[in-house]
């Protein structure tokens, strides 16, 4: 059976039909799964330091500051660890999720991937998802930084 340019091009309406309607579909579903994320995402808080519960394993202090999931999905999780002079929390390790380090007092040393750079307060740090990293302490005084802990594993 042949078609010709006429009724080919009379056809073009009927073909597109789904081009058409379908994103509306899609879009529909993924506003229900947004609002599905949206509600079992962490809710808006504040989290005044004094009410922060403190952990004290090897010398160094932790506090843990927010620990969940993000409306758009992301698992988030943030945490303050103060080092004594010498102080590390851990031997460098790599995990998938990314982090950031947010220098608020002394001075520490932040290795990743084996180049390592000395960082005081004010300063900041960031070890992309399974990039070998570590920090610790190399001042004569007590360090204290935020770490920000985004994607899979963080919560």
């Amino acid at each position: 059976m042949s078609v010709t340019r006429r009724e080919l091009f009379s056809m073009l309406p009927v073909a597109l039909v789904p081009a058409i309607v379908l994103p509306e579909e899609f879009a529909g579903q993924e506003m229900a799964e947004e609002s599905a994320g949206q509600e079992n995402a962490m809710p808006s808080a504040v989290y005044p330091f004094e009410k922060l519960p403190v952990r004290a394993p090897n010398g160094a202090q932790f506090r843990d500051v927010l620990k969940g999931k993000l409306a758009t999905g992301e698992s988030l999780e943030v945490h303050e660890t103060t080092l004594p002079p010498g102080g590390a929390p851990h031997p460098p390790h790599h995990h998938v999720h990314s982090e950031m380090w947010l220098i608020r007092e002394g001075t520490v040393e932040l290795t990743i991937n084996g180049e390592s750079h000395q960082l005081g307060p004010g300063s900041a740090g960031f070890a992309h998802s399974n990039d070998e990293h570590g920090i610790k302490n190399v001042g004569t005084t007590p360090a204290t930084y935020f770490v920000v802990a985004v994607g899979p594993g963080a919560s």
